[in-house]
């Protein structure tokens, strides 16, 4: 089957690499432009545009498909069956979603119509669910709000970073497209139920901000979630602390104010929390600091007992 693939992040790759493996002829890949990254914040391809011009496989990065006047003809030229969209990051213009014989398949990483939106895995693991999956829909001109083609659910791993999650739905996702391309013609599309829809927003920095406030346990979905993006932190003294990795704790001290060090450990730092839990905080980085175990930070930084973490919004 002739395919044009809509993706950019590394998520959207394992099903591109699917459909080359199965014999699909990809003869177009459409991702975002370059932007800027790392230090020397130089302009970047996106991963599936690294990966399509190593096979040699034609890439068309327009920066505004829907304002772009040749990325309709460009797409069109190439004479596909089927326009596959994994994480693609832009909305692409009707013309293009209906223009195939089999249309514009999007799969999306969550059981629709719960979490339509641009940030399923992170509110997955935010909102503490013990399952997700993928879901294949037909593209139409409303927010993952198009017709399902299939479905496989996923557990969630305890204690699973957002990556983690996003890793092992990219691969379930892969396999679930080859077998809808498998039987397309013979599928009966099932039309989503609004009722039970909700919504996954984009993740903002700001969402990153830790609330001491909360119990321990919604501290650890937030930084699982969260912690490799945007990014979670918090303050000391002013100053700004990302926090990496850590874990719940039960039980927490019911006289201090959250955000107070309890203890200072080899294993990290012991955080007073809401509903009489502590957070362990096992890796962090400090402004201007590689990251590292919070214990190495505590070494080289002065820091007491019963001194206390802020969400910067008020002086600790």
């Amino acid at each position: 089957m002739k395919v044009v693939f809509f993706g950019s992040p590394s998520a959207a790759l394992p099903s591109l690499a699917a459909l080359i493996r199965a014999g699909h002829s990809v003869e177009l890949v459409v991702t975002q432009p370059d932007r800027p990254a790392g230090r020397g914040r130089k302009p970047a391809p996106s991963e599936v545009k690294k990966f399509a011009a190593d096979r040699g496989i034609p890439v068309f990065a327009p920066a505004r498909i829907r304002k772009d006047d040749s990325a309709l003809e460009r797409i069109r030229s190439a004479a596909a069956d089927v326009n596959v969209v994994v994480a693609y990051g832009q909305i692409i213009q009707d013309a293009v979603i209906y223009g195939p014989r089999h249309r514009s398949l999007n799969v999306h990483f969550s059981l629709l119509p719960r979490y339509r939106g641009a940030a399923p895995v992170q509110w997955t693991i935010l909102n503490g669910d013990p399952e997700t999956g993928v879901t294949i829909i037909e593209l139409n001109d409303r927010m993952d709000e198009g017709d399902i083609l299939a479905r496989t659910q996923v557990p969630v791993r305890p204690g699973e970073t957002a990556p983690e999650l996003q890793a092992r739905l990219a691969d379930a996702g892969a396999e679930l497209l080859l077998e809808t391309l498998g039987r397309i013609d013979r599928i009966t599309p099932v039309k989503q139920d609004s009722a039970q829809a909700s919504l996954a927003p984009k993740i903002s920095k700001e969402d990153g901000r830790i609330d001491w406030r909360e119990p321990a346990e919604a501290v650890d979905r937030k930084v699982r979630a969260l912690a490799q993006n945007p990014g979670t932190f918090t303050f000391l003294k002013g100053r700004r602390l990302q926090i990496h990795r850590g874990k719940g704790l039960p039980d927490g001290d019911l006289s201090a104010a959250p955000g107070t060090i309890l203890a200072i450990r080899r294993e990290g730092l012991v955080v007073s929390c809401g509903g009489r839990t502590s957070y362990l905080v096992e890796r962090l980085q400090a402004e201007g600091r590689a990251a590292m175990t919070a214990h190495d930070f505590s070494l080289g930084t002065k820091i007491e007992i019963g001194e206390t973490l802020a969400d910067g919004r008020e002086p600790a």
